[in-house]
């Protein structure tokens, strides 16, 4: 990949480390900032409008810390990237978990069970203004998850960061997984054919 020419930069408005991960999988070179938003004060009723909803509003609170008036002269144009997902189980939408009880009790619901991740990805060329987003569906099917095995991930901790308590590439609820309808980068939280897709239309 020859990302280091490539005619445009990349912000990664994420500090998920997995988006990092999936972004440079892509071979893409990228800087990093974070939209402190309080995602609590943004509702809606489906999913999907919810992380369009959660994604702009990043792009709009990085926009105001950024100085526009150089993403405007630079001779290459910056794309940024806002992402967001949510995790769907039986219809009701779930973020992360506030406490390990809470935590506990998604990863008993998915057990023999399935979830769904709803994913969004947005992208914002600075030098023109051109603004697009989409968002990506995956649906994951679990075999029965041990108690023993909840409480190791309880334990470990990395389930309380993410939405819904759910971890698929995690390597002990890798075996409990049965199957996944849409891509494993899609569910870690950046869909690699829709980022590109995206980044193509915005330049």
């Amino acid at each position: 990949m020859e990302a280091t020419t490539s005619p445009f930069k990349i912000v990664l408005g994420s500090s998920s480390i997995a988006r990092r991960k999936i972004l440079a999988e892509m071979g893409y070179e990228f800087t990093i900032m974070t939209a402190d938003i309080d995602e609590k004060c943004i509702r809606k009723e489906k999913p999907e409008d919810l992380v369009m909803a959660l994604a702009e509003a990043k792009a709009e609170a990085i926009l105001q810390r950024l100085p526009i008036g150089d993403n405007v002269k630079d001779a290459e144009p910056t794309l940024l990237v806002t992402c967001d997902q949510v995790v769907v189980y039986e219809g009701a939408v779930r973020e992360k978990p506030s406490s390990k009880e809470e935590a506990r009790q998604f990863l008993k619901d998915y057990s023999g069970s399935h979830a769904a991740t709803v994913g969004s990805v947005l992208v914002t060329n600075l030098k023109t203004g051109f603004r697009k987003g989409d968002w990506d569906r995956v649906e994951i099917y679990f075999h029965t998850i041990p108690d023993e095995t909840i409480e190791k991930l309880i334990e470990e901790g990395t389930v309380l960061y993410v939405a819904g308590g759910l971890i698929i590439e995690h390597p002990l609820i890798l075996p409990f997984v049965k199957q996944v309808v849409g891509t494993t980068d899609s569910v870690m939280g950046l869909p690699k054919a829709l980022t590109e897709k995206l980044i193509k239309e915005a330049l």
